[in-house]
């Protein structure tokens, strides 16, 4: 009876539990002071410097041409030339500026589609419940990749639409997380204490089911950061992404693919794909282990 009569309380209490795994709780290190995940944090936050200051630590334009085609390595350019003379350190890392904020705004739009779909669908059930789930399956039933290249093929290769494509294809892996959340809860105290005070499920929504089960899909965005990159570059590499002369790192990787003895022009871009999606990787293991007892304690 008490925790029908607080619900307040037990909403608290379930944020409290979060943010306690979130932090180290009473066992273990604190997520954030783990070796592993002090690295990948470093990295990210390297690139992130990088990419707010690329018009100052870049040491050329990124779309000059000059006569030094395929300049290997050298102490001019420290990462070499690509086929048009254009200085590929500057590149990469102007890159970092466009790929890293598209695969943030991809992951937090489909966060933001998916995770509203799947609050409606877990709260409400029956047979919306049913229609979403089912679109879910129709979008799980392609490949992630060859489904974003038909759709920039539909709409046409640019930054706008590889954005499009790729937020249409990753938003059901979080209405699933969402939704199995909701579900979750659906008989907790808390909410069936909601609804005997006349509680409308706009505001249910909202106050009491969205801040507990927002956790599991924070930690699934993480992981899925690497994966944006990674879907982004690949777009890129087959000419369904951002245009040129763009500096794009999957562009620049596939132009280097055209002459294989130049291996600078793809491998230092291909390098920097590599880093970030290794470093969103290890921080959402991080959090998954910290956040999800059930991960733990199978470790």
């Amino acid at each position: 009876m008490t925790a029908l009569a607080d619900p307040k309380a037990q909403r608290a209490l379930g944020r409290r539990r979060w943010l306690g795994r979130l932090r180290g709780g009473s066992a273990g290190r604190p997520v954030w002071r783990q070796p592993i995940t002090v690295a990948a944090l470093t990295i990210l936050g390297g690139w992130l410097l990088l990419a707010l200051l690329a018009d100052v630590l870049a040491p050329y334009d990124p779309l000059a041409q000059s006569p030094d085609a395929y300049a290997s390595p050298s102490g001019a350019h420290w990462f070499g030339t690509d086929s048009l003379g254009r200085d590929i350190l500057s590149r990469v890392v102007h890159g970092a500026r466009l790929s890293i904020p598209l695969a943030l705004a991809i992951v937090a739009l489909a966060l933001l589609v998916g995770g509203l779909l799947g609050l409606v669908a877990g709260y409400v059930g029956r047979f919306v419940d049913e229609a979403l789930m089912r679109l879910t399956d129709l979008v799980f039933a392609f490949p992630q990749i060859i489904l974003a290249m038909a759709v920039t093929a539909a709409f046409g290769p640019n930054t706008r639409n590889a954005v499009l494509a790729l937020v249409i294809v990753s938003w059901p892996v979080y209405a699933r997380v969402i939704r199995s959340a909701v579900l979750s809860m659906r008989g907790d105290d808390y909410l069936n204490a909601a609804r005997l005070l006349g509680v409308g499920p706009i505001r249910a929504l909202r106050r009491d089911v969205l801040p507990n089960s927002i956790g599991p899909a924070i930690v699934l965005a993480t992981l899925e950061l690497g994966n944006a990159v990674l879907l982004l570059a690949a777009l890129s590499f087959l000419g369904l992404g951002p245009r040129p002369p763009a500096a794009e790192w999957g562009s620049m990787v596939a132009l280097g693919a055209q002459d294989l003895s130049m291996w600078w022009v793809s491998v230092f871009p291909g390098l920097a794909i590599l880093t970030v999606v290794m470093a969103f990787n290890v921080l959402g293991d991080a959090l998954r282990d910290r956040l999800d007892p059930r991960y733990s304690k199978g470790r």
